[in-house]
């Protein structure tokens, strides 16, 4: 043991151990450059700022300087179609010639959705809605109706259009409102033996309310419905009543065109 000490502390050993010291430190430097050589670390060109830029403007300039690009597209509301909003690598990262830089677009083209129902409620609540559905709203319009603010239609294009109707997304639709200074009155309809739309449309254009819907019998053609009784109805001693009022109808199962005579 005391001549392995002893050999420790001999010019020998040290030379032995700087040898090999200073050998490891060729072989991690001669790793290092080689591996710095081949990758090129620290070279390459800055990816370009194609944030907000357009899409035909953004892949000239990337084909310019010798990038490659991969496009994806989405739909964003309030965003100029044809524009960049994301791109990867970030701008001014480097890269190597030839790299793919991937890039979003907003489509040009705005998915259609469907118009939601919006006469069920009022013009705060229809608003809410609206923006839900990815909507904005246009002019308002005020008729004679006794229910201020309530949704009476809703129009696009100069159009009436109903809840299900197809429309772009981010379209601008104009709203029909009650103004609350309908007549205290209106006359009651007669809507007895008329098909179920059509009483549906003589009520709502009568400033009246449609009202439980009875079904008499049975129904095998929902589109096919006659009204056999309402209520309230016309009599000798009542001819009106206050605008808004509920009408509640009994239908039954219309006849078909070859059983009429």
């Amino acid at each position: 043991m005391n001549k392995f000490w002893a050999y420790l502390k001999t010019k020998q050993f040290l030379n032995t151990l700087l040898l090999i010291v200073g050998s490891v430190f060729v072989v991690v430097m001669i790793v290092f450059f080689t591996l710095n050589f081949y990758t090129r670390h620290g070279s390459g060109i800055p990816v370009p700022q194609l944030k907000g830029l357009s899409v035909e403007k953004a892949m000239s300039l990337l084909k310019d300087q010798g990038f490659e690009y991969k496009i994806d597209s989405v739909y964003v509301l309030d965003q100029p179609p044809g524009s960049v909003i994301e791109q990867d690598p970030d701008p001014g990262t480097n890269v190597k010639e030839n790299r793919t830089i991937y890039l979003t677009v907003v489509t040009r083209l705005a998915p259609n959705i469907a118009l939601p129902d919006l006469e069920p409620y009022t013009y705060r609540e229809a608003i809410a809605i609206i923006s839900n559905y990815g909507l904005k709203v246009g002019d308002t319009i005020y008729k004679s109706d006794i229910a201020r603010d309530r949704i009476l239609g809703v129009q696009f294009g100069g159009q009436s259009i109903k809840a299900g109707t197809k429309i772009p997304k981010g379209s601008k639709i104009d709203l029909i409102l009650g103004n609350g200074e309908g007549a205290s009155e209106v006359e009651i309809p007669d809507l007895v033996n008329q098909d179920l739309d059509a009483a549906k449309f003589v009520i709502k254009n009568g400033g009246l309310t449609l009202g439980i819907i009875t079904y008499q019998g049975a129904i095998t053609d929902s589109a096919n419905l006659v009204v056999v009784a309402q209520s309230p109805i016309k009599t000798d001693s009542l001819t009106k009543v206050s605008n808004g009022t509920r009408i509640n109808l009994t239908v039954s199962q219309g006849k078909k065109p070859d059983e009429t005579n």
